[in-house]
């Protein structure tokens, strides 16, 4: 028996040494050009410096992210197929979506988180409020009458508010766009009061003094941005951050995906890779497959939860 188990260790070290020895696709389940698709294509290069096997890139957009994670769902559980998922389409479709091609905790394996990122609300300058406890405040006083444009019904963004707004104790009125575009004109222009989203895309309008920041959603001050007023100081304990992180189907060897961990958050950790992620308003994480399991069940209950309290009906 000591033998049989001895000679597993061996095989199963052999197995790891040896991995990759062909190149790894890596589907991207949104188009070039999207967070996901720009975080992948920084890291690839830096993993083939070490394993000698590129990381191919394979775009799969459609519906939001899911079409790509069904199409890794049913990829061989060998290493050699793996992909980038985010809050969006593990933690929030599951819930506000009545069905999707895979189950996020059932048909994946974690391997590595890469990073957090945080929304901003932004205000008209004319708000009759200046910051989030100011907003909450006046939010408490004028149930309802609180206006706030999202990229859409049953979105990240609209989730995150939902959650501010539960822990706030304070009522909203939810106006759901097509897209992200339009959202900060409308916000300059008046016909809304609050708009949530990127923080990238929508500092620029900070910076030029038509829309007021009201605060972030990250849970205590960004490291490379202490100046940004987070709505944790107004609403104890909100955390509402989205995040990027690589998964393979389930059934990948364990020892596989502790190598890839091991390569990705050395890729991560690279000075041109890091500063890179930085500026586009990334929080890089470089820690276990088993911490980005518990972030992901985490915020899987989390989510779950938010969209039964508030009487959401999954479309």
């Amino acid at each position: 028996m000591k033998k049989l188990l001895l000679l597993l260790v061996f095989c199963a070290s052999a197995h790891a040494q040896s991995y990759p020895s062909r190149p790894i696709k890596v589907i991207v389940p949104f188009p070039p050009g999207d967070a996901a698709d720009i975080l992948a294509r920084l890291i690839g290069p830096k993993v083939q410096e070490r394993t000698g096997q590129a990381m191919v890139v394979e775009n799969r957009p459609g519906a939001s992210g899911q079409l790509g994670m069904g199409v890794l769902r049913e990829a061989a559980a060998d290493g050699y197929t793996i992909g980038v998922g985010q809050g969006g389409n593990l933690v929030v479709a599951p819930h506000t979506y009545r069905k999707i091609p895979y189950d996020p905790l059932k048909d994946f394996v974690p391997v590595a988180l890469l990073a957090t990122n945080y929304l901003a609300v932004i205000a008209n300058p004319n708000v009759p409020f200046k910051d989030a406890a100011e907003m909450v405040a006046w939010a408490k006083a004028n149930p309802g009458r609180l206006t706030l444009a999202t990229n859409g019904e049953g979105g990240f963004p609209h989730l995150a508010f939902e959650n501010l707004a539960a822990m706030g104790g304070f009522k909203f009125q939810h106006i759901p766009y097509k897209g992200a575009s339009q959202i900060a004109g409308d916000v300059i222009g008046g016909q809304v009061q609050l708009g949530i989203g990127a923080y990238t895309s929508l500092s620029p309008h900070v910076t030029s003094g038509r829309a007021r920041l009201i605060a972030v959603t990250n849970p205590v001050r960004v490291p490379n941005k202490p100046e940004l007023p987070i709505f944790a100081d107004a609403v104890a304990g909100y955390d509402s951050r989205g995040w990027f992180g690589y998964v393979a189907p389930a059934g990948t060897p364990r020892d596989i995906v502790r190598k890839l961990n091991d390569e990705i958050n050395r890729a991560m950790r690279q000075p041109d890779v890091s500063e890179k992620m930085v500026a586009a308003g990334l929080i890089i994480v470089t820690e276990s497959p088993e911490f980005f399991a518990a972030v992901l069940k985490s915020d899987y209950d989390k989510y779950g939860k938010l969209v039964k309290d508030i009487g959401f009906t999954p479309q």
